[in-house]
């Protein structure tokens, strides 16, 4: 998986498309309840999400499987007739006018491509994805703060946020980044292992990991507004919204999760969180996986 630090500081960054994809191939993997503490398959998974109001699809953002695995979850969802909403991270809200354009035709792709600043392998990892959805007019919300904001909040802090003028909508409304609790210790924990290995000095170390973790806390509450505005939107429709992130964003249910779940009360959201693995002929989950996700997909690295 990407270090946490280095996948911060890749989203705060564009790169032009990679090639088209080839078709895709059987995807190895295996599927662990959570809740029974069993394993269980693909299939009976997605018959169980299928009542969800949102599903959250936490990726390795390098795994190509992964990738073929968040497509699979699409179709599988589309196959048992269930009006769909896909959300990403990997669009920000100031792109969605493109986004739209490019889904209702009224944009090409070279046009879309060009304006809206698509991640890195765009083309392997989630054009499949974005082309689905444009073939059954399945709406794609950008559900990001643009990564300018994301990097002023990493550089001062959550003042950052009240100098936007016009672009104040661009991030959450109503934010709340306590820096204290589970979710602040694993991110700082990530953050402090990761400057640990690369012998990294600071006299304001943890005062640099704070505004890395603000960041990372903007992030979370936009997409967790995105999200939930989503789901109210298409209340008629009664649609599941599929949002796809970094795991880290959404396992144990906190980060995007947990701001989704402060918008959306007694709605059903389901946490599916996707790992790669050296073999799948001998797992044993382990014990922190009993807690990551309702589902746990392995599948080869």
């Amino acid at each position: 998986m990407i270090p946490l630090l280095a996948a911060l500081l890749a989203v705060f960054q564009s790169a032009p498309p990679s090639p088209a994809p080839s078709a895709a191939s059987y995807v190895p993997q295996r599927v662990f309840d959570t809740h029974r503490r069993a394993f269980s398959d693909f299939e009976q998974m997605l018959a169980d999400t299928a009542s969800a109001d949102v599903v959250f699809v936490g990726e390795e953002h390098d795994s190509a499987n992964t990738h073929r695995l968040e497509l699979a979850v699409l179709e599988g969802l589309t196959r048992r007739h269930r009006s769909l909403v896909l959300a990403m991270e990997m669009f920000e809200r100031d792109v969605q006018p493109a986004l739209d354009d490019y889904l209702s035709g009224t944009a090409t792709e070279q046009q879309f491509l060009a304006a809206a600043r698509p991640w890195p392998r765009y083309a392997t990892d989630y054009r499949p994805s974005v082309e689905f959805a444009r073939e059954h007019h399945i709406p794609v919300v950008a559900s990001n703060v643009p990564r300018r904001i994301a990097s002023e909040v990493s550089k001062n802090g959550l003042a950052a946020i009240g100098s936007l003028g016009d672009d104040r909508r661009l991030a959450a409304a109503d934010l709340e980044c306590p820096t204290s609790g589970d979710y602040y210790d694993r991110f700082l924990e990530a953050m402090t292992d990761h400057t640990a290995s690369n012998m990294q000095a600071s006299t304001d170390l943890r005062g640099r990991n704070d505004r890395y973790y603000l960041a990372q806390c903007v992030k979370d509450e936009t997409m967790g507004e995105s999200v939930a505005g989503a789901v109210l939107k298409s209340r008629e429709q009664s649609s599941i919204v599929v949002h796809y992130n970094g795991s880290f964003h959404s396992e144990f249910a906190e980060g995007t999760v947990a701001s989704t779940a402060r918008r959306l009360p007694g709605r059903r959201l389901v946490v599916v969180s996707i790992v790669t693995v050296s073999d799948m002929d001998a797992l044993a989950p382990a014990a922190a996986d009993l807690r990551r996700a309702d589902y746990v997909v392995y599948t080869l690295r």
